[in-house]
């Protein structure tokens, strides 16, 4: 952890305070850990979607999915 200085608005502290279980910096914590999740969250619906829409993706995990059919699964190694 790092101990930083940051300049807020009065009202956003105001609000800050008036939602605080803990103290401000776990709220503020959590509250950027969620945001980043979302963001995350985000980010890989973007990518499975462009995922969905490349043919040449597509082709490909079919591809695999007939190699993973083919039974080399299901020999053991050991």
């Amino acid at each position: 952890m790092q101990k930083i200085t940051i300049i807020l608005e009065d009202d956003i502290l105001q609000f800050i305070d008036s939602q605080l279980e803990d103290n401000r910096s776990t709220y503020i914590n959590a509250v950027l850990k969620e945001h980043r999740r979302c963001e995350l969250e985000s980010q890989m619906i973007t990518a499975l979607q462009e995922d969905a829409q490349n043919s040449e993706y597509q082709a490909e995990i079919a591809a695999w999915d007939n190699v993973v059919s083919d039974g080399i699964i299901s020999e053991s190694v050991f």
